[in-house]
């Protein structure tokens, strides 16, 4: 499995990238989101979702992990394809569509193209009580330096057996209270979350 790509940004449009990783050229699909965040950029770190089927091996890109799980999230409910659950999150970005989901909105989510009120409801009585969990992360992203050192934070005190919306939540409010949020090592939040846990 590809985890991510890090590359040059040689081809972009609202819907598509070419990134090139050491002189080949991967074709990634990606939501009006992740089009906005690399806006103005010629390199990047983009996660990746693989779909590989009989007739075709396709990329699809996010620009941070929350966006690949919420894409996860709805590709998981029935009816619902990579292709459908990209136009949801070109739709609204990530905490809107937490929000949407969690508040059983449905209006909501019929007003993005191509999702029936059948369809708005599964998402909804599927993913509601996991985006729950989910919210803290969507919110996560605004918040500066997240990213980078909060991303590498969050999955080490996965790996040391916290629960992942914990140390998410954890994460969010050391960088939140942080006077210079960006200064902060890895290690220096890691350290800070164990004493909250």
């Amino acid at each position: 499995m590809i985890e991510y790509i890090k590359g040059e940004i040689v081809e972009f449009s609202p819907t598509r990238m070419i990134m090139d990783c050491n002189g080949i050229g991967y074709e990634i699909n990606i939501s009006l989101t992740t089009f906005s965040a690399y806006q103005n950029r010629t390199e990047g770190k983009i996660y990746i979702y693989e779909v590989i089927r009989e007739d075709a091996y396709l990329l699809y890109g996010f620009a941070t992990k929350e966006e690949r799980e919420l894409f996860l999230l709805l590709i998981s409910v029935s009816g619902v394809g990579p292709n459908t659950a990209r136009m949801i999150l070109s739709s609204m970005p990530p905490a809107e569509l937490v929000q949407t989901i969690a508040s059983g909105n449905e209006s909501g989510l019929t007003m993005v193209k191509g999702i029936g009120s059948k369809t708005a409801q599964r998402v909804i009585v599927d993913l509601k009580n996991k985006v729950k969990s989910a919210e803290g992360l969507a919110g996560a992203t605004a918040v500066s330096g997240y990213t980078e050192t909060g991303d590498e934070a969050i999955s080490a005190l996965v790996m040391l057996g916290f629960q992942k919306a914990a140390s998410q939540k954890v994460v969010q409010t050391i960088l939140r209270k942080a006077p210079g949020k960006s200064d902060l090592t890895v290690e220096q939040i890691i350290k800070t979350a164990l004493k909250m846990l």
